[in-house]
């Protein structure tokens, strides 16, 4: 099965340029209102007698259709706003938030705020970043391409995503549906302290999104699967035909699946699936697990987590990523950095209250992190998914996890999952109704090799992992 690429056809979507004007994405609001509603907030707060005091505006609409067996389902517009304000008297904070814009409502929630204050109690680590931290001058990143499709276009782009998929095979017998979203925001951030702003800014950002999920066979032997394509661009989207013919592939191939015996073997997490492995280092390393001390990755630093060949690289900026950002949820600046370097961690995952508790400098990761890439210093270009089975040789090629069992303090794994058995390197058959067990400091120090089929899952890029030895429980 070869994924779909991102180049659509051209009459799929209707390109669209971070130029684009507010009424092209459907915006109520200017940014020089949200500054207005900002400055608004931050000297009511002033005059309460706030030692420090921070506010945001944000603004949200988009478009979600779906579209079942060939009709229309659902077509839901959304429209959202709000007003966040928090507010410090010396080391107690107190925040409140409002979706009414009129000036007696931003009074009154930023006296709640204050309230909220006065009541708490003290803690030495709040406060609002140090001024040292504060990004002053934002690096502009394209994040915002708004998308002005209508219901009418966007289900027919849904309905022909289905119908793509219906018509691979004829063991495609049904479909659990098809759907189209275009969403796009914008927002605008202040701080006050000492009697001065510190901070301002803000940004629009848009996802879009096209998916389907096919059902192939019938009765007791269905198998059910999925495929998507999301990107801040719509002029990125895969084709219609692409997603739902991929998707379609990926349901039959699971025709006829079986358990297998318990077993120890190698395991190879295909690409989507190893970003979840990547998404558990980060969670490790993340300021508030580690100063509550519920994590397996406490006192990491400058220690090796990782096998010797993994680096882990960080980068806000990158044009169009969905975890990029110029500042972070703070105000604070982003910036590009090696986050592991053969196999060690190099840095955590701090914002600027984290950062206090343990006694460190905010990392700039309030909010998560940004655009993270894994990559083995063992990997070839000719490294694609063929080649990672035959390094795999026989074990178990796993292509979905079901639950969420990671203990994220002691580290153990233990995923319900469903793939295919592979010996000398070939596909035998799929296999279902199975348990994947171990460690994650067993399973990240144990990666073997990373395949050169890399895939952007989220903020998160890696391709296809093959970890040494997991335990597999079957029949």
């Amino acid at each position: 099965m070869k994924k779909p690429s991102r180049k659509t056809a051209a009459h799929a979507v209707a390109a669209s340029s971070s130029s684009s004007t507010q009424a092209a994405a459907g915006f109520a609001y200017s940014r020089d209102f949200f500054a207005d509603l900002v400055d608004q907030a931050l000297r009511h707060a002033h005059k309460l007698g706030a030692t420090q005091a921070g506010a945001e505006v944000s603004e949200g609409a988009g478009l979600s259709v779906s579209v079942r067996k060939g009709d229309l389902e659902t077509v839901e517009r959304n429209r959202d706003k709000s007003l966040g304000v928090t507010v410090y008297i010396g080391k107690r904070r107190g925040n409140a938030s409002t979706s009414d814009f009129s000036r007696s409502a931003i009074e009154q929630v930023v006296q709640a705020a204050y309230d909220i204050a006065r009541f708490t109690a003290e803690d030495e680590a709040a406060g609002l970043p140090d001024p040292e931290d504060v990004s002053t001058d934002h690096p502009e990143v394209p994040l915002f391409f708004p998308w002005d499709v209508d219901a009418e276009r966007a289900a027919a782009l849904a309905l022909e995503c289905e119908a793509a998929a219906l018509s691979v095979d004829k063991r495609i017998t049904n479909s659990e549906g098809a759907g189209v979203s275009a969403q796009q925001s914008h927002f605008y951030a202040g701080h006050w302290r000492d009697g001065a702003t510190v901070f301002a800014g803000g940004y629009a950002s848009s996802r879009h999104s096209l998916s389907v999920a096919p059902i192939a066979g019938r009765g007791a032997k269905m198998q059910r699967d999925a495929w998507y394509s999301s990107m801040r661009d719509p002029a990125e989207l895969a084709s219609p035909q692409a997603v739902g013919r991929y998707a379609a592939e990926r349901a039959l191939s699971r025709l006829n699946a079986r358990k297998i015996a318990t077993t120890q073997c190698p395991v190879l997490f295909e690409s989507p699936l190893a970003a979840g492995l990547l998404g558990a280092f980060v969670q490790g390393v993340s300021g508030g697990s580690l100063y509550r001390k519920s994590t397996f990755l406490l006192d990491s630093l400058g220690k090796q987590v990782f096998a010797d060949h993994i680096d882990v690289f960080e980068d806000p900026f990158v044009p169009k990523g969905k975890g990029s950002s110029p500042f972070d949820e703070e105000g604070v600046i982003t910036r590009a950095r090696q986050v592991v370097d053969a196999g060690v961690v190099q840095g955590y995952f701090l914002s600027s209250y984290s950062a206090r508790k343990l006694g460190m400098r905010t990392t700039g990761n309030a909010g998560g992190s940004h655009n993270l890439t894994l990559t083995s210093r063992l990997t070839r270009p000719g490294d694609d998914l063929a080649e990672m089975l035959r390094k795999l040789g026989t074990g178990l090629f796993v292509t979905e996890l079901m639950g969420q069992g990671v203990n994220y303090v002691t580290g153990d794994y233990s995923r319900g999952a469903s793939g295919f058995w592979v010996v000398n390197g070939v596909i035998q058959h799929p296999v279902e109704e199975i348990t994947i067990a171990g460690n994650m400091k067993d399973m990240l120090r144990e990666i073997v090799a990373v395949g050169a089929d890399a895939y952007n899952y989220g903020a998160k890029t890696v391709g296809s992992i093959l970890v040494e030895r997991l335990k597999v429980a079957g029949s």
